[in-house]
This record gives C-alpha cells, structure tokens and sequence, in this order.
C-alpha cells in the first residue's frame, strides 16, 4: 500500500505502521510548504565529466534543496516521492526552474540540466517562467538541459513528445534521467527524441564487480547509440566503476567520484565555505 493510500484511510482504522507513515508524509509536507513560502530553496550543483577528458565537466546539474527551520539543506531524495504527485511538487518545479534559469541568466559561461516532471507540463506557472526567460535572455535555451525520468516520461508519453517537440526549436536540450529502472517501451523510442540517456544508478554502482550490469549497460549505450544518444553513467563512485564505464564507451560520467553536490559550485564560491548538499 503506498502512501497515498494511506493517506486516505480514516485515522481510527490505521494500522500502527500505517499511522506512522502517514504522520511522516504529512511533516514533509508541511516542511516544505513551510520552505516555499518563506523562500527557502536553493540548488545544489553537481558536474557532469567528460568521459575522455574528465578534469572538465561538461554541464551541471542542479538539483533542488530546501531548508528547514534549523536552517539545514534538505536534498530532494528525502522529499520529492511525498510531494510528486501534488501541488506542492509543482511549486517545487517551478522554483527549481527559476533558480535553475537565473543561473544560466547570471553566468553566460556554464550549462545547467534541471529535474522536472512531466506533470508539470501543463502546470502554467512552471510554462510561463520557461517562457519568460526564453524571451528575455537571448540564447538561454540553447545552455538549458530539462530531466525527465524514465518513469515520468511514461506516464503521459504522448504529452513528453509533444512537448519536447515545441520546445527543441530554443534549442533546449531533453535528458531522459535514470534510464532502466522503470518500464519505458521501446516501442516509443523512435517517437522520443531526447538528447541525453542518463543510465540509472542501480547498474553503475559496482559495476567494476558485475558483469551481469555491464552487460546491461553496453545494451542500454548500444541503444543511445542507435538513436544518436549522448550516454551520462549516474552515481559513479569508485575509480575502478570510473575504468569500467569508461571502456564501455559511456560519453560522461557523473557521481561522487568526482564531486558531491555543492550549493557553493566555483563559480559562486567566495570567502564562504562550500556546502555539501
């Protein structure tokens, strides 16, 4: 039973579990709630290597971060399940586009991927900041990379297509982010025409020791390739996992390997300390 189910049963009638996670997802909530109207969100920005050359990243992701009333950075893992599906997950959409945006605005320099979901496609307020900057900062579109999970893509896939279809023409650039772990048919891969294939976590992390998962991932790079794909290896941990993706021929590799995600990216950084996140 997940938690929305849960959610929905009278509180009299729950079972103990049940009471506590509802209790739990109900504290997330208002966490949130409380971080967005007190404008309390931020990004964390995260490289994405070069595979051949990997001093130099070839974007960033940013990833959306909310502060409690400690004042501590929350990342999204332990908010965005409870919240995806309402209307606080769109709020959080939005704010991670704006930051997201202002940032490309603020720094000419740099290329920046950001999270969404394919709700939020017909969510006005997350459109009309797109639009907003799309016509304010010339060429913005062209250094914006918009996430879509595997599994968000397939729950409107008519809906993703169309919209990736209007938008590319900015010259934005779509990702299909943590590829593997859900239930896209391949049968709408010629449909889609995402640019990037983020491959899930789940098949990277002690890759060096499986062989089972580097037969996956070849297959899954195999794929990006027929379809003209750039290849991002996610959660990249371990030099050795490094060597491996590498060989597979994977273009880009992004993981605490190479760096945590930081709310104070170089590019930012001054006399205050950078911050994991």
């Amino acid at each position: 039973m997940n938690k929305r189910m849960i959610a929905n049963i009278p509180s009299s009638e729950r079972s103990p579990l049940e009471y506590v996670i509802a209790n739990q997802s109900q504290s997330t909530m208002e966490m949130v709630q409380e971080a967005i109207t007190h404008n309390q969100t931020l990004l964390a920005f995260q490289p994405v290597m070069h595979g051949i050359n990997r001093t130099t990243p070839a974007f960033y992701e940013g990833l959306i971060r909310v502060l409690d009333a400690t004042g501590r950075v929350i990342p999204a893992g332990e908010f965005m399940g409870r919240i995806e599906d309402t209307e606080i997950g769109r709020q959080i959409d939005v704010l991670a586009l704006r930051h997201g945006l202002t940032t490309l605005r603020n720094n000419p320099g740099i290329r920046l991927s950001i999270n969404m979901s394919a709700r939020s496609i017909g969510y006005r307020p997350w459109m009309n900041c797109l639009n907003r900057f799309l016509n304010e900062v010339p060429h913005i579109g062209e250094r914006l990379i918009l996430e879509i999970s595997e599994a968000s893509t397939m729950t409107v896939p008519e809906l993703v297509i169309d919209f990736m279809n209007r938008l590319q023409p900015n010259g934005i650039c779509f990702a299909l982010d943590n590829f593997g772990s859900g239930n896209l048919a391949i049968r709408y891969f010629k449909d889609f025409d995402f640019d990037i294939l983020k491959i899930s976590g789940q098949f990277i992390r002690g890759i060096a020791r499986n062989p089972d998962n580097q037969a996956v991932v070849r297959a899954l790079h195999g794929i990006a390739e027929q379809f003209e794909m750039f290849t991002v290896a996610e959660s990249v941990e371990t030099a050795a996992d490094a060597a491996v993706i590498m060989e597979i021929g994977i273009n880009c590799l992004q993981g605490y390997y190479f760096a945590a995600p930081t709310t104070m990216p170089d590019w930012l950084r001054n006399s205050a300390p950078a911050q994991s996140a």
